[in-house]
């Protein structure tokens, strides 16, 4: 079994963070977590603001604890918004399906964490996290 290592993480992070500028988006916030939901590293560009490392950690939070990108859980949320309501309550605040969030998984489909951003919209968020594991040779899913 392979772990998410912290310079793996840095290395999202900065994959993360230069597919931001080269698409001229907002100040970010990028956080990665580990397999458990721990956080394992966090970059806020100058100028993001304060809620940038929560939004992002929720996103992730959320993303590796069901095992589905945040995508996929927002719309599950709009099916289902007494579980996710429930769920989030019961995450004490820390489970934020939203788009912004994707799963660092390495070749065989292992999940090893979540990668996940806020400071732009929704989708923006997410073409980041998954050009940061794409920079970084892992598989996002």
């Amino acid at each position: 079994m392979s772990a998410l290592t912290l310079q793996q993480a840095q290395s999202i992070i900065a994959g993360s963070l230069a597919a931001s500028k080269a698409a001229g988006f907002k100040p970010m916030g990028v956080v990665v977590l580990d397999e458990a939901g721990h956080l394992k590293a966090f970059a806020r560009e100058d100028g993001a603001s304060m809620f940038r490392f929560d939004v992002a950690r929720g996103k992730a939070w959320a993303a590796v604890g069901m095992g589905a990108s945040s995508r996929v859980l927002s719309q599950r949320a709009k099916d289902n918004p007494n579980f996710f309501v429930t769920l989030a309550a019961t995450a004490e605040g820390k489970f934020l399906p939203q788009t912004g969030a994707v799963l660092i998984q390495d070749a065989s489909g292992q999940v090893l964490g979540a990668v996940g951003a806020s400071g732009g919209t929704g989708d923006e968020d997410e073409q980041i996290c998954i050009a940061g594991i794409q920079a970084t040779g892992l598989v996002a899913g």
